[in-house]
């Protein structure tokens, strides 16, 4: 029998979630392919003004199945503190992206994409966020829905 640490309260969890978004470095990515094909990748990213911005090169699965832009799922954590975010993503070329914004990346990612050509950035806007550590948790597990952080 395990013994479960009592369930986090929905403060609690949102204080957590936004904890791993200002901390956390890397984030798995999942897509799709226009036939269906599934593209899972990590990514580093940092929290930025409400979205994770993430870098790729234009060629990779990933941002082509997110070129121009749409629907991407994201995890941070493992399978005992899960973090599941439902975003809307848009493509931002290399040179396009604020300077401070850029600058962010760079300092948290440890590399500078604007240098690289061909990459291009993936800004991507939390909708819905799931957040569990283990069973007791799975009720009151959304923290946002529709863009918002629930009170």
């Amino acid at each position: 029998m395990t013994n479960l640490e009592p369930a986090r309260s929905r403060e609690q969890r949102i204080h957590d979630v936004r904890e791993r978004l200002e901390k956390d470095v890397d984030v798995w990515v999942s897509t799709a392919s226009a036939d269906g094909g599934p593209v899972l990748v990590p990514l580093s990213f940092v929290w930025d003004d409400g979205a994770l911005i993430m870098s790729t090169k234009r060629v990779n699965a990933t941002a082509r199945n997110l070129t121009p832009g749409g629907p991407v799922m994201l995890s941070l954590g493992h399978t005992r503190d899960v973090v599941l975010i439902e975003a809307t993503t848009t493509v931002i070329e290399g040179t396009e992206l604020p300077t401070a914004s850029a600058d962010a990346f760079a300092r948290q990612a440890g590399f500078d994409p604007r240098d690289r050509e061909a990459w291009i950035y993936l800004r991507a806007v939390p909708q819905v966020i799931r957040t569990w550590r283990e069973e007791n948790e799975l009720a009151g597990r959304v923290v946002m829905r529709d863009g918002a952080w629930l009170g």
